[in-house]
């Protein structure tokens, strides 16, 4: 009996980005949580670890030489320098997972996945929102970590994002944590389900 098989040719790059506040990162978890064969990109940093940080965990560590080094070298998908440091997404891991049938989850800046985009085409990218800029400000004061003055910068920022949203592949907005992991799930269901990205054997021997 001949055989037929279909299957995807690689991993994914998901990138989700959007206004602080929106929630990001509680997706990736869940998202990487209900599946195995997801993994969460670990960004590349020069700045110092603190105490409660571990290297390969909550980043990788590196000089600012080597991270330059790896810039001129293509090696760094795309970056950042915030207050003197520098910060970015390191290209071999995120190859190697992909190439490995691995689906890589990014949380970047708007302008983070807009890079990526560039050198990754390949790349789907997500622009997450809140259900409004309302419950954007209450998220972030609920943090208890951020000042009135930098819950009004942001919320100027996220106005300024949001108006970006049409440049991204898909949009979702998070009001219930299940639902917006729900949406994303579908569009990685989807995604791999495009011709494009499959690889299809029809069994046939095309040597003769």
């Amino acid at each position: 009996m001949e055989s037929f098989a279909i299957q995807p040719r690689k991993g994914l790059m998901v990138v989700l980005s959007g206004p602080s506040g929106a929630g990001k990162n509680s997706i990736i978890s869940s998202l990487v949580e209900a599946d195995p064969n997801r993994v969460h990109s670990i960004s590349l940093t020069t700045r110092a670890p603190r105490p409660h940080e571990v290297d390969g965990v909550s980043y990788h560590f590196t000089t600012r030489e080597h991270f330059e080094q790896l810039i001129q070298k293509g090696e760094v998908l795309e970056y950042d320098e915030y207050c003197g440091s520098y910060y970015g997404t390191p290209r071999e891991p995120a190859v190697q997972h992909v190439n490995a049938g691995r689906d890589v989850l990014f949380d970047l800046t708007v302008s983070g996945a807009l890079q990526i985009r560039e050198k990754c085409p390949d790349a789907i990218l997500v622009f997450i929102t809140p259900p409004s800029l309302q419950e954007l400000v209450s998220r972030l004061s609920t943090r208890g970590t951020e000042t009135e003055d930098v819950v009004v910068h942001r919320l100027e920022t996220a106005k300024r994002e949001l108006r970006m949203a049409a440049d991204f592949d898909y949009c979702v907005e998070n009001a219930v944590l299940e639902d917006a992991v729900d949406d994303i799930s579908a569009i990685i269901r989807a995604e791999k389900r495009r011709a494009s990205r499959l690889y299809i054997d029809d069994g046939v021997d095309k040597t003769v």
